[in-house]
């Protein structure tokens, strides 16, 4: 899912705002400011006004990697990198997903 200014798109194919789209199980829906991006593995990311939330449920526990770490209530392994170490600066953690 590629969100940049007002233009949504999944895989080059472009989302017109209100309408809902739905690709191999990630449905995607503009609802004017916002994007929704709902995964079928229980992830929900929402963009609004440049402001990123991302919801996750309660069967992903001690299942997740990344910015929130293992979703286990404890701050310190939050921004996890690749490779299970944990990022002290945001720039860091960022950078070492980044894919060429």
């Amino acid at each position: 899912v590629t969100v940049r200014d007002r233009n949504v798109s999944v895989n080059g194919a472009a989302v017109p705002e209100g309408d809902p789209h739905l690709h191999n199980s990630v449905s995607v829906w503009w609802p004017g400011a916002a994007v929704v991006v709902n995964s079928g593995l229980g992830v929900r990311v929402k963009v609004d006004s440049g402001l990123v939330a991302v919801t996750v449920g309660t069967e992903l526990r001690g299942g997740t990697r990344g910015l929130c770490g293992p979703y286990n209530d404890d701050p310190t392994d939050d921004l996890q990198q690749p490779d299970g170490t944990v990022a002290v600066l945001t720039a860091t953690f960022g950078n070492s997903w980044k894919r060429p």
